[in-house]
C-alpha cells in the first residue's frame, strides 16, 4: 500500500473534501484497496498512537473524514460492483459513489435509494440510513442490506448478517462508522426504470405561500411511489429560467415516481395543477435524473436537520420568511415528505429514532468564501431556533454538522442508543472509531 504524507504530491487533492469549510492536515492518508490494507492502516495507527478517520466520498458536512496530525482511511480505491439480476442482488465495494452504483444497478432495471447528489460516498450513506429521493417507495438504503463486511478495531476481518453478528448488522442500520470499516456490501435491488418520469418544476417566490400549502396537501394524499421534495433557493441563471425570475428566490418541486413513467406523468397532473412558471418534469433515465441536481464541490457548507409530525400554516410561514433570505445564491432550505415505506416494516428492524415523521426541514448554507460560510451558518442557525416548535425532536444524522452528544442520541432514543453503545464496546472498547456522529462505548457491566 502507498502512504501520502504531507510532502507527496497529490496529498492536498486527497485531503481536500466537499464542503470547503473543513481544511485539516493528517499526518498520513492510506488510499486501501481490499481489507488487508485497512486492517494494516488500523496497526499502524495504534503502533503510532494516531487518531484515525475513515473517507468514502467525502461528503459529511461535518468533515469526519478528515482529522488533524492523524491517519485516514480511505477506501475509494474499493470500486468493485457485481450485480445478479436474476437474484435482484448487488455487492458493492465501500469505494463506489451512489452515482457509480446506480449506474451499475440500472443497466439491469434495478436501483436502490440512493443520495440525492450523486458524488456521496455509498459507504457512508448507508451506515448513515441512506435517505434519497426514492425512500418512500423503497425505504432507506440500510432497508435493503443483506450483509456488510468490515474491518473492526482490532484488525479482524467479520461479515455482519441477520445470521451473522446480528446486534452488529442491526447496528450498521443507521448507526455509521462507530463499529468498524466497511470493506463491501451485498443490498437487495428493486426494479425501477431504466426509465421513470422525474424533474423540476419552478415558481416565482410570490408563490411560497400558494405553492407550499399545495405541496403539502398532495403529498399527503400520493401513493407510496409517488416521491417529491419541496425546495426553496434562488433562481439560477439558466435558459429554462424567465429572466424576471433570475436571481431571486424561487419555490421548487423535485418530482420522481418510482413505478411506470406513464403513471408517474399521470400522478404529477395536481403538481402542474398549481401552474409552474418552469416545467422539466419529462420520461429520463433514473441514474441521469439522480445526478441532475448535484451540487458543486468547493462552497462553504453548513447543514442541519429536524423532524415535523406535521407542518400547520404556520410551520410554512417560517419556513417561506427563511427562504426569503437565504444567504448567497447556492444556499437551499428542502422539505422532504416521508411516509409511505420510511416508517413502513422495515422501521422497527433499525435504530433510527421517528421514522413515523411526515416531513423533514433541512436547510443547508453555502457560501462561497470563508465569510460567506459563516453567513450562511448563521442562516442555518436562525431557522433551526425558529423551526423548533414545530420539531418532534428527531434528526437525521447525515444532514447534520457536529452538533453534539445530544443530538446523536435523539436520532436513536435513549433506549436504542444504548444498545448501540453495548455494541460498540464489544466491537470497538477502545473508542478508536470516534471521528463519526460517535457512539459511546457502554461501561463495562452495563446490561440490556
Amino acid at each position: 500500500m502507498k502512504w501520502i504524507t504531507p510532502v507527496d504530491p497529490g496529498y492536498d487533492e486527497s485531503r481536500t473534501l466537499f464542503n470547503a469549510m473543513i481544511d485539516r492536515r493528517p499526518a498520513v492518508i492510506a488510499p486501501c484497496g481490499d481489507a488487508a490494507d485497512v486492517a494494516e492502516a488500523l496497526q499502524y495507527a495504534k503502533d503510532n498512537s494516531l487518531a484515525v478517520a475513515v473517507r468514502a466520498g467525502g461528503h459529511s458536512v461535518a468533515g469526519m473524514s478528515l482529522n488533524d496530525g492523524g491517519l485516514v482511511i480511505d477506501v475509494r480505491p474499493m470500486k468493485s460492483v457485481s450485480v445478479d439480476p436474476a437474484a435482484r442482488t448487488v455487492t458493492a465495494g465501500a469505494g463506489l459513489t451512489c452515482g457509480e452504483f446506480d449506474r451499475a444497478t440500472q443497466q439491469h432495471g434495478l436501483a436502490l435509494t440512493g443520495g440525492r447528489v450523486s458524488t456521496t460516498g455509498l459507504a457512508g450513506f448507508t451506515l448513515g440510513g441512506g435517505s434519497g429521493w426514492l425512500e418512500r417507495a423503497f425505504g432507506f438504503a440500510c432497508d435493503d442490506l443483506i450483509s456488510v463486511d468490515l474491518v473492526t478495531a482490532s484488525g479482524e476481518q467479520v461479515t455482519a448478517s441477520a445470521a451473522e453478528n446480528p446486534e452488529l448488522f442491526w447496528a450498521l442500520h443507521g448507526g455509521g462508522g462507530n463499529f468498524g470499516v466497511a470493506t463491501s456490501f451485498t443490498f437487495g435491488l428493486h426494479r425501477l426504470g431504466p426509465t421513470v418520469h422525474a424533474g423540476l418544476m419552478l415558481w416565482p417566490g410570490d408563490a411560497a405561500q400558494e405553492v407550499s400549502r399545495g405541496y403539502r396537501e398532495i403529498a399527503l394524499a400520493a401513493p407510496n411511489e409517488e416521491c417529491a421534495t419541496i425546495a426553496y433557493l434562488t433562481a439560477p441563471p439558466e435558459p429554462f429560467v424567465p429572466p424576471e425570475m433570475v436571481g431571486k428566490m424561487a419555490v421548487g418541486v423535485v418530482y420522481v415516481y418510482a413505478g411506470d413513467a406513464a403513471e408517474g406523468a399521470e400522478h404529477a397532473k395536481p403538481y402542474r395543477g398549481l401552474g409552474p412558471a418552469v416545467e422539466l418534469l419529462e420520461d429520463t433515465g433514473y441514474a441521469d435524473f439522480q445526478c441532475s441536481l448535484d451540487d458543486p464541490p468547493g462552497k462553504y457548507n453548513y447543514w442541519t436537520a429536524d423532524y415535523h409530525d406535521e407542518l400547520p400554516d404556520a410551520a410554512l410561514d417560517v419556513i417561506i420568511e427563511s427562504a426569503h433570505n437565504l444567504p448567497g445564491p447556492s444556499s437551499q432550505l428542502l422539505v422532504p415528505h416521508w411516509g409511505g415505506a420510511v416508517g413502513g416494516d422495515g422501521a422497527a428492524a433499525t435504530p433510527l429514532r421517528h421514522r413515523n415523521s411526515n416531513w423533514v426541514t433541512h436547510p443547508f448554507g453555502l457560501g462561497d468564501t470563508p465569510e460567506g460560510g459563516q453567513e450562511a451558518k448563521a442562516w442555518v442557525k436562525r431557522f433551526r431556533q425558529d423551526i423548533a416548535p414545530y420539531a418532534n425532536g428527531g434528526v437525521w444524522l447525515n444532514f447534520i454538522g457536529d452538533e453534539g452528544q445530544d443530538r446523536v442520541r435523539a436520532a436513536f432514543g435513549e433506549e436504542n442508543y444504548s444498545r448501540l453503545a453495548r455494541v460498540k464496546r464489544e466491537f470497538d472498547p477502545e473508542n478508536t472509531f470516534r471521528g463519526n456522529q460517535n457512539i459511546r462505548p457502554a461501561a463495562s457491566g452495563s446490561v440490556p
